[in-house]
């Protein structure tokens, strides 16, 4: 057998009125969602942290209600990444590791690094901003993804960046943003984010096989063959990766549906 990765797909956050008395079962109280989601998925993106900083008790209060093996992954703050120089962003960065996060422990995933659609591609700048990206906080490895969505990043210089730092782009399924499915992590993060809530699984059948068969692919080390990447001559080492995917809708009435469907069709 094929030594694989683990995948996780997952929804992002876990407060949704709209998921009361749909996914969450009718009496199930508020302050239980996190418990019952995190039995029915297996990571979740955590988008409050863009907005605003955390307490450590928080942080451990999220990692107390999720099973063993569960994971999430961080938004991080806007003022890192909504800057006009991102190489001036260590303090701003510095102080959204410091508020707790490592709380999580085990179930501290990647940090989701997320820029404007406006902003554009700057190597040099860029790369100032890859170099304030710790490996560890406070002793706890740290895994790096960022989702840039100007087509100005869709050229080797940037793929390459990412791979020198071994940090992960956002393989962005999404209507107006471009998509770099490239490898160049021990991970890889999707966002799927063409769902209908007119579709009870978000996708259609084929399209939930079809994005099963690439999650495999790359847990498995390889490259999916129906993704354009942005450097197809570049050299992947072929070993197996971890692999993230998240429904991420815009109505996302039935985002948890659509992820553990797809996370049915992986364990096939």
């Amino acid at each position: 057998m094929t030594k694989s990765g683990n995948i996780r797909v997952g929804i992002g956050g876990w407060t949704f009125e709209a998921w009361r008395d749909h996914f969450y079962p009718g009496d199930l109280k508020q302050k239980d969602e996190l418990h019952y989601a995190s039995r029915k998925l297996k990571v979740i993106e955590i988008n409050g942290t863009y907005y605003s900083s955390q307490k450590p008790e928080t942080f451990a209060k999220w990692a107390a209600d999720v099973p063993d093996g569960f994971i999430f992954s961080l938004k991080a703050s806007r003022f890192v990444t909504n800057r006009r120089i991102l190489a001036e962003a260590g303090e701003s960065m510095e102080r959204f590791l410091n508020q707790g996060l490592t709380e999580l422990g085990a179930h501290l995933g990647p940090i989701l690094w997320q820029f404007a659609p406006t902003k554009k591609f700057d190597a040099d700048d860029f790369e100032g901003f890859l170099k304030l990206l710790p490996e560890k906080q406070d002793g706890l490895p740290l895994k790096h993804v960022v989702e840039v969505r100007h087509d100005s990043f869709k050229v080797p210089e940037f793929v390459a960046l990412l791979a020198k730092y071994g940090v992960a782009p956002v393989c962005a399924e999404h209507f107006d943003y471009p998509m770099i499915a490239d490898v160049t992590a021990d991970f890889v993060y999707a966002r799927l984010q063409k769902g209908s809530d007119d579709i009870r699984m978000c996708y259609s059948p084929s399209d939930l096989k079809a994005w099963a068969k690439r999650l495999e692919t790359w847990a498995e080390g390889k490259m999916p063959d129906d993704l354009p990447l942005i450097d197809a001559s570049r050299k992947v080492a072929t070993e197996p990766r971890d692999v993230f995917a998240f429904m991420i809708h815009e109505g996302k009435v039935n985002a948890p549906f659509g992820a553990m469907a797809l996370q049915e069709e992986t364990a096939r």
